[in-house]
């Protein structure tokens, strides 16, 4: 695929996920973690007008001086920025202002993109595209936490097929020999520098579940007073359950003592075979504790993924989020990109099935705080 057409593909999916929103829909932030729909149109396109055409573009004219202030997420490089919190408070610009500087931006990157480039502008393109399959899945999951705590339950899109998801039968635990291993991506495509510093590691021997907790499992969990019971939660997990009185995973609803979750069909009678989602590590490491089990680390989990299938959801795994050997931020803004959250963060593995197709890969590592779970975040065991 040649660069104008990856572009183009990228950018009418991210405008093809918001299709089915209404106008207000694309404005509301109900939590600090969740962003309006359309703050994502704005940034992903400011990502390219801001580290591609302005420096690498004759003659071209910024759409507007002050979307820098709006768009810029974290980049203390670029300047002064909106505080999160205040998306949204953010009426204008309005949705249709910032679906007019998407097709600004487009015309000039597609002129760009028609001559010939060298290889800083490519490299900044695919960094540019990969960002934005990010905030593709950011947009869904946003968009879930948006409707799903609109008091009526509306549905996102009736229309809507999640990919096939049920417990295998015959989940097994996977042997896996202890030795010395390699970690780290490999290969000529894109990665991000999180996934660079490729390296060995020596893991002792253990066993890691075919398949991820599914949501009979966890209820389970849930019936024998996991969510009242100090001995399975680490501290601050236990601060967490008594201060916000968490008593299931998000979206879960009992209701005439019947299971529901939402979903983006709207609200749904619980599906138990399905694999539990949207739990913190918090619940991921108390529900293992209760199970007699743990979660793998990120190492573990690298090292035996080829023998189960992967994808349904984001697993938490043991490992903080740490820089490999050798890890070196970029010069300039870009180097902003991985490695100053690299704190107080645990790895996620795998992918979702929000994740954009193209975008996931073994050696993909990401992270999240402890007590977050509105992404598809979910358990599988290792012992």
């Amino acid at each position: 695929m040649n660069m104008i057409d990856r572009y183009k593909n990228v950018r009418q999916r991210t405008e093809m996920i918001c299709e089915p929103l209404q106008t207000e829909d694309y404005v509301v932030q109900p939590v600090i973690d969740v962003s309006p729909p359309k703050w994502h149109l704005g940034h992903t396109t400011w990502f390219f007008e801001t580290f591609i055409l302005m420096p690498h573009a004759h003659a071209y004219e910024v759409y507007d001086p002050d979307y820098n202030y709006v768009f810029n997420s974290y980049y203390e490089t670029v300047g002064k920025r909106v505080i999160r919190t205040d998306r949204g408070n953010l009426s204008r610009p309005t949705v249709h202002d910032i679906y007019r500087y998407r097709a600004y931006v487009d015309e000039a990157m597609f002129s760009l993109l028609s001559m010939e480039i060298n290889q800083e502008i490519r490299d900044l393109v695919i960094l540019g595209c990969n960002h934005e399959e990010q905030h593709q899945e950011l947009l869904y999951t946003d968009i879930k936490y948006i409707l799903g705590h609109n008091p009526l339950f509306p549905a996102y899109d009736v229309h809507y097929h999640p990919p096939i998801s049920e417990k295998e039968d015959s989940a097994t635990f996977i042997g896996i020999d202890e030795g010395i291993y390699e970690i780290g991506f490999q290969g000529d495509g894109f990665c991000f520098d999180n996934e660079l510093g490729r390296h060995k590691v020596y893991l002792n021997s253990f066993e890691i579940c075919s398949d991820l907790v599914s949501n009979a499992e966890y209820l389970g969990f849930i019936e024998d007073g996991g969510y009242q019971d100090f001995r399975y939660w680490h501290a601050e997990g236990w601060d967490w359950v008594k201060a916000n009185n968490i008593k299931a995973p998000l979206y879960w609803h009992l209701v005439d003592d019947e299971w529901y979750h939402y979903t983006y069909h709207g609200l749904e009678t619980l599906h138990f075979n399905e694999p539990v989602r949207h739990v913190s590590y918090f619940e991921a490491y108390a529900y293992a504790s209760w199970k007699g089990f743990r979660l793998p680390t990120e190492f573990e989990w690298e090292v035996a993924a080829s023998q189960f299938t992967w994808g349904k959801n984001w697993e938490w795994t043991e490992s903080a989020y740490l820089p490999y050997p050798g890890f070196a931020r970029a010069p300039g803004a870009i180097g902003e990109y991985n490695g100053k959250f690299m704190v107080n963060q645990k790895v996620l593995r795998g992918a979702s099935e929000v994740t954009s197709p193209g975008h996931s890969r073994i050696s993909y590592r990401n992270f999240f705080q402890t007590n977050l779970r509105w992404q598809f975040t979910g358990i599988r065991l290792a012992k």
